[in-house]
């Protein structure tokens, strides 16, 4: 979880009366994540955040399963899916497994409503496209390249900059923290000294905006399958202050600082999250290993106990043909896969590499959706035949 953090006005101690100029009480709320044992955010309301006008359905979320009658290697093509929705129910669902959701969004509508996921963090990878997280927490600008963290129970809303460019997000759901690995944490939560990358990279909500207009206000709140609306007589982001150490942050992929050896180095050194049951890597341009001897590709290894997933984001990834930007590879758990033919001996002697990419790798096997099946590449798992690269 992020450091300790604190925005606008609050009173001196917790838990105490806390007044507005007319003499009235503000609203305090804890924030707590996993009930009251672990990181919290104490937040001051204008209104009482219970106070509902209504309740009502919206509906249930369905994901269609593909039903694959093979262990194979996939190649999925996103930059074909079409865009539309918006940045959070617009998210087209490729994988997913009982620990989490991973898909992409193209967000061609407004949100014309605020969003809360009730059990679950979410992580949003900024592909293309900026604009502005609006969150009860404060204001979040975020850009390209941007990995944006928000912890389930935030009440937030995507605005996205109309310039023209076409927003793309990697959208990963998790059932469960999404946080620095805990390898890379002191015992009281200090980012060490080999982690590769500290406090000073985590961008935190600067801006508070209290919101203490009157009207009728939408949030859609969703936990499990099931997005129920909840109406408001006031404007949901009406926070005048708050502290603690559970909020939304942002960590850019170029503040990612890798680590490299004289030998390939394997994935773990890559790692910048750790999810339930599943790890979030970042691949960033770096040098490669210097050992004389040294091959820079991976070499050929099996997930006896993972599904890999990569999302190739730009540059030109050296152990892989035929691959565009966009592109998803899932190389599932029972099947080796390594350098495609031609890699190897292409890459002996080069001293660097440009590619960027996010890989996410699963403990529990990933299911593929109908949606996925539209952008699969049938020919890929034939791609390491002898050939060019």
């Amino acid at each position: 979880m992020p450091p300790y953090h604190r925005l606008g006005e609050i009173p001196p101690k917790r838990h105490t009366q806390f007044r507005k100029p007319d003499g009235t009480l503000y609203c305090e709320e804890l924030f707590g994540i996993e009930g009251f044992s672990n990181n919290y955010s104490n937040l001051y309301h204008y209104n009482p955040p219970t106070r509902v006008k209504k309740v009502e359905p919206f509906r249930k979320r369905h994901i269609e399963e593909w039903d694959v009658d093979v262990q194979r290697h996939h190649h999925l093509k996103s930059a074909r899916l079409q865009p539309g929705g918006d940045a959070v129910l617009g998210k087209q669902v490729l994988m997913f497994n009982d620990d989490l959701t991973m898909g992409i969004a193209l967000p061609t509508d407004v949100m014309d409503y605020f969003y809360r996921d009730g059990d679950a963090d979410l992580l949003y990878f900024v592909h293309d496209g900026h604009g502005v997280l609006e969150t009860t927490f404060g204001q979040l600008p975020y850009h390209e390249g941007d990995y944006v963290v928000i912890p389930r129970g935030t009440t937030f809303r995507f605005g996205i900059a109309a310039d023209g460019t076409q927003a793309r997000f990697l959208v990963v759901e998790a059932h469960g923290n999404i946080e620095p690995p805990r390898r890379y944490l002191s015992a009281n939560g200090q980012l060490l000294e080999h982690a590769p990358y500290c406090e000073r990279d985590i961008r935190r909500p600067m801006e508070l905006i209290t919101h203490v207009e009157r009207g009728e206000y939408e949030v859609r709140v969703k936990v499990g399958d099931l997005v129920s609306r909840y109406w408001y007589d006031f404007h949901p982001l009406d926070t005048v202050g708050w502290d603690g150490c559970a909020y939304p942050w942002i960590l850019n992929i170029a503040d990612f600082e890798p680590i490299t050896g004289r030998v390939h180095q394997p994935p773990p050194v890559h790692q910048t999250f750790q999810g339930p049951n599943f790890v979030v890597c970042s691949f960033v341009p770096r040098k490669l290993d210097y050992h004389p001897l040294s091959i820079p590709v991976p070499y050929n290894h099996s997930n006896v106990d993972s599904d890999e997933v990569l999302y190739y984001v730009n540059g030109n990834f050296g152990s892989r043909k035929g691959v565009e930007r966009s592109s998803f590879t899932l190389h599932p758990r029972g099947i080796p896969h390594g350098p495609h033919p031609g890699a190897v001996e292409k890459s002996l002697g080069v001293e660097r590499t440009e590619e960027l990419a996010v890989m996410v790798d699963t403990f529990l096997p990933l299911k593929l959706t109908n949606t996925a099946r539209s952008v699969d590449d049938s020919m890929y798992p034939y791609s390491w035949l002898e050939g060019e690269i």
